[in-house]
């Protein structure tokens, strides 16, 4: 199994393309922290992992916007699962409107959980894994970051600013311990 003995954090885990990642990785061998949220989301993701193969996956209630409490949750998972190896930023939301119709709430939501949420579990995660000279960091992006789409402009910014950070802390990070990577799901061709 390809992710066997290596632990993985997935934001957004309780539907959708998190859900997914939470299980293809722990089809492959991964135990599997799932955040999301909602403890209800949460915990029908782990339990369904759990179901699948004993003791694969825990789960976690948090709200990536909340710095505190993303500060709070990151240290409970590294207690629990002693190393992270994959840590995949994929919670992000949609509040669509027209710029000059959307409310600052709907913009503050988008920005703070699409982009300030990877940044807050990044910065909960990385000195781990530079302490232990390894790790992976995926965040989820999107095409609408490169090019927009009509009604999305805090999509569009949450998800170009989530570019920009992958590619700059890829650049400024130690080689030897992690990688970033940016995964654009909406632009792939269908299998």
């Amino acid at each position: 199994m390809r992710f066997e003995n290596q632990n993985a954090i997935v934001t957004g885990a309780g539907r959708g393309i998190g859900h997914a990642i939470a299980v293809r990785l722990a089809s492959e061998g991964a135990r599997v922290a799932c955040v999301s949220r909602s403890e209800e989301n949460a915990k029908r993701t782990a339990d369904e992992l759990n179901k699948a193969r004993a003791d694969s996956a825990k789960h976690y209630a948090v709200d990536v916007a909340d710095h505190a409490a993303v500060q709070k949750a990151g240290a409970q998972i590294l207690n629990d699962f002693t190393k992270i190896d994959i840590l995949v930023n994929n919670a992000g939301v949609t509040r669509d409107g027209l710029a000059m119709r959307m409310s600052i709430e709907d913009w503050d939501t988008v920005i703070n959980t699409n982009l300030r949420g990877a940044f807050n579990f990044t910065q909960a995660i990385l000195r781990a894994m530079i302490k232990q000279r390894s790790g992976r960091i995926i965040n989820i992006t999107s095409v609408i970051g490169l090019i927009g789409n009509a009604g999305q402009t805090n999509y569009a910014a949450s998800k170009a600013g989530l570019i920009g950070f992958t590619n700059r802390s890829r650049a400024s990070w130690p080689v030897a311990t992690s990688r970033s990577t940016r995964s654009r799901p909406d632009s792939s061709p269908p299998t």
